[in-house]
């Protein structure tokens, strides 16, 4: 009797297939908003580095803006001149939402956060401005509570995580609003203010116990037992390390930038779920493929399609002809 073929246990997910749902999503809110005669909202980007990933997210971009219903405006700047540069976006009618490609000043993240502020709040997109990093860390969803008309924008990258976790079905439906990770344990390697911590925060506060990981050590974030903080508080893991967060989590998510990091795949538990969005590979594919239930090599495209719904959701106000959109 033949031998049966044993099925493969690990699920390779695209990040094409992810954002292409929610570029649906995009494009049919775009037509609630926006008049038939108006013209398309325009995305100003500024580059100011030098860095081959920053300038790919930068053609990816272009090109679902413009397959998307938007006017994608890429401005390459010395990075002297780059505070003029958005300021005088800010106040161009033209421009609806404004992206930087960070980081700018590797050395100097200070100087990184003096541009994230720089960008008005009206047309930040990437949800980095001061009042959308305050609600996100202390969970407040809208902007003008208690009418609750107009949310709060997320951080893209973080948010497109976690719009992957839900394609993934890893959020539970069954659960509260805001609770929908509760019993999930997921680990985050990268504290960056731009994008590790603010995903921890946000993971903790729908539920999950968070282990955020660094070169600095372990942090956990979590709303305590039983969830029953309305926010997350953040507790030092001192001695802790990989070897102690790993085994412990459902999903894993690397976020390293660098090519000499891997996780190391003897550490993960059977069927975790494992999701890279670093530019760089942070787990070994083949080897990885045996341990993970569900595996995400990649993110960006979701990031992208991300940040058209916040340029979206930033402008949720039906516009006319007489007023460029």
């Amino acid at each position: 009797m033949a031998s049966q073929e044993v099925p493969k246990t690990c699920k390779v997910i695209l990040s094409d297939t992810i954002a292409k749902k929610l570029l649906a999503e995009v494009r049919e809110t775009l037509a609630k908003v926006q008049d038939p005669n108006a013209t398309k909202p325009t995305l100003a980007a500024f580059l100011a580095n030098d860095d081959p990933a920053a300038a790919q997210y930068a053609d990816w971009s272009k090109k679902t803006c413009e397959e998307n219903g938007f006017n994608f405006d890429l401005r390459k700047v010395d990075k002297e001149v780059l505070e003029d540069a958005i300021v005088a976006a800010n106040q161009d009618d033209s421009v609806d939402g404004i992206i930087v490609y960070y980081p700018i000043w590797a050395q100097n993240h200070q100087q990184d956060r003096y541009i994230q502020e720089t960008v008005a709040l009206t047309k930040d997109v990437e949800g980095l401005c001061h009042t959308h990093l305050f609600n996100m860390y202390h969970n407040v969803r809208f902007l003008d509570p208690p009418t609750n008309h107009k949310k709060s924008i997320l951080p893209c990258t973080p948010l497109a995580i976690v719009k992957a976790l839900e394609h993934l079905q890893i959020y539970n439906p069954i659960l509260a609003y805001g609770n929908r990770l509760f019993g999930k344990t997921i680990t985050v390697i990268n504290r960056s203010e731009v994008n590790g911590r603010p995903l921890a925060a946000l993971l903790a506060n729908d539920g999950a116990t968070v282990y955020s990981v660094d070169i600095n050590g372990v942090q956990v974030f979590t709303r305590g037992s039983g969830i029953r903080a309305p926010r997350h508080k953040v507790l030092d893991k001192e001695g802790w390390g990989l070897k102690d967060v790993l085994p412990l989590s459902d999903v894993v998510i690397g976020g390293v930038p660098t090519e000499n990091f891997k996780v190391p795949t003897e550490l993960i538990r059977d069927g975790a779920v494992c999701i890279n969005f670093s530019s760089y590979r942070n787990f070994d594919g083949p080897a990885v493929k045996e341990k993970a239930s569900i595996y995400v090599p990649s993110i960006g495209k979701v990031t992208i399609a991300v940040l058209l719904r916040n340029l979206v959701v930033s402008d949720p106000v039906p516009v006319s002809a007489n007023r460029r959109v």
